[in-house]
């Protein structure tokens, strides 16, 4: 008898536990200079290589249209035989024009100086440049808004503008995944930048933490022995607003929408800010707004650090029709996917306090949510929020105030708000035509000389 053969032994593919060539490596960085020497050069090269993409990014400093041409560690001697050497430039030109732009970048937690920049500004105004622009990791709410601040008379004939690298990587995702490169090989560039931006080594992440003095300042306004002077207010309530920018721009990353925080209008950043940390020492209280395209209704945010507890929550008008018991169950068959904690408040005019409940609650009991003391009042709105307690680490781990706002915020904004419809009133019916023996005959013209008529009625043959 034959013993059988053995089975062969599985032999793995070739290219299994390959690592994939990348065309901006991360390997062998060797400190921050070289750090922000790759990030510059990547990202100019990307601008250039990638239309679509160096529009998308240009856009937000007001730069022309034109074919873009860009450089690195651009050399200057001044009177006085000093060297500057800005990280870059970018140059566009149409016709016999051109527009030149500054460039400075700093990446990991590198800030940047603000005497840097305003030799940057000196620069270009000496030599009739048109911009200078920055990026760091230095969230701002706006490109307008720097990080820095320098003598306001250098900004007369040059406009200074900065974007964080959270804000170039939303613009890379936004292009690569949503809008689309239609050249094959600009998309895989593009790509490129993407996954080299993305590596923690490249030096160019998103929002970190909420800074060194963040336990005390919390502590300080759960107490309620918190001032205005103390130390690390003012950074604190500036790394908030960076904080609510990083969730806009995150989901603008997954949307593919420009998602942006809805700061008080006609409010300059320095009065913004002021009020900001008045909030917090008198309230203990951080809030702030985004706002969703097409989205029915605004997310605001509520950081109290009193009650400890970081709120979500939407208003939404009620409809302007119906029963009241109708209106409240028009909001609750919208919300099949929300938390049963989810609490469900109905606001009605001319009231001081409003009935509210979890939305399990009233899911089974919607009589709960009616106007006790007038059961026939119609509701005006309904407010939908989330509750949790306030993460109270630092860092952007699991238990941060960092990781646990933002998983709220994107999981509320997954569960309810993106499932919400604005009301809508039905559009009027005319009433059905009387059929008459003329039907079947060649019509003739309706009489409008009848005012006692309703119009668009058939007139009634005589007897």
């Amino acid at each position: 008898m034959v013993a059988p053969k053995p089975m062969p032994k599985a032999v793995p593919k070739p290219e299994e536990g390959w690592r994939a060539a990348r065309l901006i490596p991360t390997t062998g960085i060797g400190g921050q200079e070289e750090q922000e020497q790759r990030a510059t050069s990547s990202l100019l090269a990307v601008m250039q290589a990638v239309p679509q993409f160096g529009r998308a990014i240009l856009k937000h400093i007001n730069a022309p249209t034109g074919r873009v041409k860009t450089y690195t560690e651009i050399r200057f001697v001044d009177e006085d035989t000093k060297l500057s050497i800005p990280d870059g430039a970018i140059v566009i030109e149409w016709g016999k024009s051109r527009w030149v732009c500054l460039l400075e970048v700093k990446t990991s937690g590198a800030e940047l100086r603000p005497d840097q920049v305003g030799r940057y500004l000196d620069l270009a105004r000496v030599n009739e440049f048109d911009a200078v622009l920055t990026i760091s990791n230095q969230i701002t709410a706006s490109p307008l808004e720097s990080p820095v601040t320098v003598d306001p008379k250098k900004l007369r004939r040059v406009p200074l503008r900065h974007l964080s690298w959270w804000q170039v990587m939303t613009e890379a995702r936004v292009e690569h995944k949503h809008r689309g490169v239609s050249d094959p090989d600009q998309a895989w560039v593009l790509g490129e930048l993407i996954a080299y931006l993305d590596h923690e080594k490249a030096g160019a992440g998103g929002f970190e933490d909420m800074g060194d003095r963040w336990v005390g300042v919390r502590d300080g306004a759960r107490a309620g022995t918190l001032r205005s002077v103390d130390a690390g207010v003012r950074d604190v309530v500036r790394r908030w607003e960076q904080f609510v920018q990083y969730l806009a721009l995150g989901l603008s990353q997954d949307l593919g929408r420009e998602v942006l925080p809805a700061w008080p209008r006609k409010v300059e950043p320095s009065a913004r800010l002021e009020l900001a940390i008045r909030s917090l020492v008198d309230d203990g209280r951080l809030t702030a707004t985004i706002r969703i395209p097409d989205a029915a209704a605004p997310i605001d945010l509520v950081a109290d650090f009193r009650t400890r507890f970081f709120t979500t929550s939407v208003e939404l008008a009620a409809p302007r029709e119906g029963r009241p018991k109708t209106r409240i169950g028009w909001i609750l068959r919208q919300l099949k996917t929300a938390p049963d904690n989810l609490r469900v408040e109905a606001r009605y005019p001319n009231a001081k306090e409003f009935p509210s409940e979890t939305l399990k609650v009233a899911r089974e009991k919607p009589d709960q949510v009616l106007y006790a003391q007038d059961l026939k009042r119609e509701p005006r709105s309904f407010r939908l929020s989330l509750s949790r307690e306030l993460g109270a680490k630092r860092g952007k781990g699991p238990g941060s105030f960092v990781h646990d706002s933002k998983q709220q915020t994107l999981e509320f904004y997954r569960s309810t708000v993106q499932g919400l419809r604005v009301w809508s009133a039905v559009a009027p019916k005319l009433p059905g035509r009387v059929a008459t023996a003329t039907d079947d005959a060649t019509p003739t013209p309706p009489d409008f000389s009848s005012d006692n008529r309703e119009f668009g009625q058939a007139t009634q043959p005589a007897d």
